[in-house]
């Protein structure tokens, strides 16, 4: 396998020196809880408020789009809710368990195996081939890719019409191909929750029709909760229930339009 080194890459946390498992609640009501989040960041002399109050709850299976202007915070709260950033104020819970409480080795094993994450960027390793890059998940749990991830990034690949491309490096790709290999390595661990932030925003017309349609079919049939980022209303209209984050504020949901 190609070179990787040590560290936390978007998506996947490369740990490989403790064996120790993450002990999750499972059998949580809800995969994701938010309370009363809030998040500032530092501007000059004062403090700019980017999250205000947010509560959300999605149990199994659930899938969601959250629009917004660029700078409305999206990819924020994406984050905290992932366990990429923490919040100033309030409560993020994956599965039950309470994101605030995990030191950072132990969150990079949550992000590992309990979520994927597909950016705007595809972050694929340009060294990798595409079976390479898709196995990358696999390795960062266990220091060795065992036969049941192969067997999935098998599976997964010839879902989404890659079969045939396992050996092709990601420029030798299309940037809707890039994509789908982005998908199939957020989805290779079998996480409960996929976060997706703006995944169709450096894609053509066809190609980000193909990845919209893709995701909302792999949520149905797989069973991960889905949480989507967009500015993109045909997207939104996919994925069927939407909020509006608009100035920091998650307004209640509603059925796209």
């Amino acid at each position: 396998m190609c070179a990787i080194r040590r560290g936390i890459w978007p998506g996947c946390a490369l740990i490989f020196d403790d064996e120790e498992k993450v002990k999750l609640v499972t059998q949580a009501a809800f995969i994701v809880e938010l309370e009363h989040i809030s998040k500032s960041y530092e501007q000059g002399q004062r403090a700019a408020a980017v999250l205000k109050d947010v509560d959300l709850r999605m149990r199994a299976g659930e899938a969601l789009a959250i629009m917004g202007p660029s700078g409305s915070g999206k990819t924020t709260l994406l984050n905290i809710i992932g366990g990429l950033d923490r919040a100033d104020g309030g409560r993020a819970l994956l599965e039950g368990r309470d994101l605030a409480g995990l030191n950072e080795d132990e969150l990079a094993k949550v992000r590992n195996r309990r979520i994927g994450f597909v950016f705007q960027s595809h972050h694929l390793l340009p060294q990798c081939t595409v079976w390479e890059n898709v196995l990358v998940p696999g390795l960062a749990q266990q220091g060795r890719v065992d036969r049941g991830t192969e067997i999935r990034a098998k599976e997964l690949l010839e879902r989404v019409g890659l079969s045939e491309r396992l050996e092709h490096f990601p420029g030798q790709l299309s940037g809707g191909e890039r994509q789908r290999v982005a998908v199939v390595r957020a989805l290779v661990n079998q996480p409960g929750l996929l976060l997706a932030d703006e995944p169709t925003g450096a894609l053509d017309q066809g190609a980000a029709e193909k990845l919209a349609e893709l995701l909302v079919e792999l949520n149905r049939e797989r069973r991960v909760t889905l949480i989507v980022a967009t500015h993109w209303s045909a997207l939104a209209q996919r994925v069927g229930q939407v909020r509006q984050l608009r100035e920091g504020v998650l307004g209640g949901q509603e059925a796209a339009s």
